[in-house]
């Protein structure tokens, strides 16, 4: 699936542009990038509520707005991305607000005037709260770091994918891999966050902490500085936004012209310097009222019929992409769910990981370093999936990533169900553990492994593998050259609003249940039951993902077809213009 692409470069750097070894690059960017945000994203919370006075309430909640935040920006860094910067540009200039940001918050944590006093034990843990000053401070760091990450999420993946030549059936396999490998370097970085950068704040100072945050996303940088002479680079072309916006404006003022039947009769170019598209998408029979903006009137002169996209006339490849992005939404749409479940599933687990026996061969394992048994166990499915799971299943489909996106993403969602029934199967165990001990209301860890957590954590990472994977692929691959950073931020944004609503989904639940999660005492709440909320719930979503994925339509003719995982064709063509980045 997806356009074919001639890629235009200088001639001497042409044999040594693009591929896995600049792809390379991006690997690791992706890496340190991660293992520093999300080392961090499972442990604030303990340091707003021990270093900067905020209530469990207040800590939770600035913690998931916060993340909100950064998966829902990269709309704006996609947006830039594809309208004034490239790709390239973009995450160099978005890792500088990323390291300032860790930086102003190591200096935060450094120095004590610049932090509310530490909470009185001897006085009942009365509590200072944090001046405006300070709390000015932690925020500032906060969003620049949520700004920074958000322009590297929605850019530095099309970055990496842009490397391979889709028009090359070596080059569509690549790209195919492509996607494991990105997520491959995620769980990677994200497994040495929770573990190693999380002892360090625990062990070391938050100041260490996050100073190591800072070092790790600037020497990123560094790297994908260094592969800068590597990259085909694509050239912005003009807004995305402003594209769509001229299809809905001019079907609305052709609403009264019938639609053609044949498609010659609506507006296209084909002259590569005419236009800010770059590629040519064919015509598709679903929102045909949109085709309006493609009919030529009369009225129109020369100048109007020659421009590929203006306020009076678009070009079918500007009505296509508008009818893309409104097929997404759906989609999208029908996955917020599951990171909702995720959201809860990172909350929960890291409170009833307090309740369990944390001890391993002596060691006391940190409850924010909890989410490495995910991880690791995505880190040995994801190669095994990329090199068995694919080639097989590509020898019996002929689809160079084995299964079609949207089946991706709903396996994923299925083994998310799964996931939380299984979490609350685990839950009941560990409750019955508390009473067949008489622990119920004591504040102890019970005799029970918090490696039962892993059950659950493991099912929701391979749902992850499935569903994320999906979903960036699908999103890039899907939209039009113009506008790839922007759809991969759409998939970014499926994880923000999970964020958002999972808040909602509890306070929602107690309302309703008269109180399930309304204790401080996880023996005595009923978690199981709300996991198994989740679980039903889940399966209803899954339902409407189904019916959203069946109403979708490929661009073009659908997915690439290889045979017998050997020969490519290419159905339909485009250019992408390209430079050294």
């Amino acid at each position: 699936m997806g356009m074919s692409g001639n890629v235009e470069t200088e001639p001497k750097h042409e044999t040594r542009l693009g591929g896995t070894r600049a792809a390379m690059f991006v690997y690791v960017m992706v890496g340190l990038e991660n293992m520093a945000f999300l080392s961090m994203s499972v442990s604030l919370v303990t340091y707003f509520f021990g270093y900067m006075n905020f209530s469990l309430t207040k800590s939770a909640t600035t913690l998931t707005n916060f993340l909100g935040t950064a998966y829902l920006l990269p709309l704006f860094g996609g947006y830039i991305s594809d309208t004034y910067l490239s790709r390239f540009k973009t995450c160099i200039l978005f890792a500088s607000f990323e390291v300032v940001g860790y930086a102003l918050l190591a200096v935060q944590a450094r120095f004590q005037q610049l932090r509310p006093v530490p909470c009185n034990a001897s006085l009942g843990n009365q509590c200072e709260q944090a001046e405006s000053g300070q709390a000015a401070i932690l925020f500032t760091g906060l969003y620049l770091v949520a700004f920074g990450t958000s322009g590297i999420k929605a850019a530095l993946p099309s970055l990496g994918a842009d490397q391979f030549d889709e028009s090359d059936p070596k080059g569509v396999k690549s790209l195919a891999s492509y996607f494991n490998w990105l997520m491959f370097s995620v769980t990677t970085g994200a497994a040495f966050g929770v573990t190693f950068l999380v002892w360090i704040s625990s062990n070391q100072g938050w100041d260490w902490g996050f100073g190591v945050c800072s070092v790790a996303v600037l020497v990123s940088a560094l790297f994908l500085l260094m592969g800068k002479s590597m990259y085909r680079n694509y050239v912005p072309k003009g807004s995305p936004i402003l594209r769509i916006l001229q299809v809905f404006v001019v079907a609305i003022k052709n609403r009264n012209i019938p639609v053609p039947e044949i498609t010659e009769e609506l507006h296209e170019t084909y002259d590569k310097e005419s236009g800010v598209t770059t590629d040519i998408l064919q015509r598709t029979d679903k929102l045909r009222c949109l085709d309006r903006a493609a009919v030529v009137r009369s009225e129109l002169d020369a100048s109007e019929l020659r421009s590929s996209g203006s306020w009076k006339l678009c070009t079918v490849t500007q009505v296509e992409e508008t009818k893309i992005l409104i097929r997404m939404f759906p989609i999208i749409l029908s996955t917020i769910f599951m990171n909702t479940c995720l959201a809860q599933l990172q909350t929960f687990t890291i409170q009833q990981s307090t309740t369990m026996d944390r001890n391993l061969h002596g060691f006391t394992v940190p409850g924010p370093s909890i989410p490495v048994i995910p991880l690791v166990f995505m880190s040995i499915l994801i190669p095994l999936y990329d090199r068995i799971f694919v080639p097989v299943m590509r020898r019996f489909t002929g689809i160079p990533t084995g299964i079609t996106h949207l089946q991706r993403i709903g396996v994923g969602l299925v083994l998310s169900a799964i996931s939380m029934a299984v979490a609350g199967i685990v839950e009941t165990h560990r409750k019955s553990v508390a009473v067949e001990n008489d622990m119920v209301d004591s504040p102890g860890p019970l005799p029970l492994t918090v490696f039962w957590l892993g059950y659950q954590y493991a099912i929701f990472g391979l749902a992850d593998m499935f569903t994320l994977v999906g979903l960036l692929e699908f999103f890039y691959e899907e939209s039009s050259s113009g506008m790839k950073s922007l759809g991969t931020a759409i998939a970014w944004c499926s994880m923000a609003f999970g964020y958002y609503t999972s808040s909602i989904v509890v306070e929602v639940v107690n309302k309703v249940s008269n109180g399930w999660l309304a204790s401080n005492n996880l023996n005595r709440d009923k978690l199981n039951y709300f996991y198994w909320l989740l679980a039903g719930l889940s399966i209803v979503n899954l339902g409407v993902y189904l019916m959203c994925a069946s109403w979708y339509k490929y661009k073009k003719t659908g997915m690439k077809q290889i045979d017998g995982g050997n020969n490519g064709h290419v159905t339909s063509e485009g250019k992408i213009h390209m430079s050294i980045a």
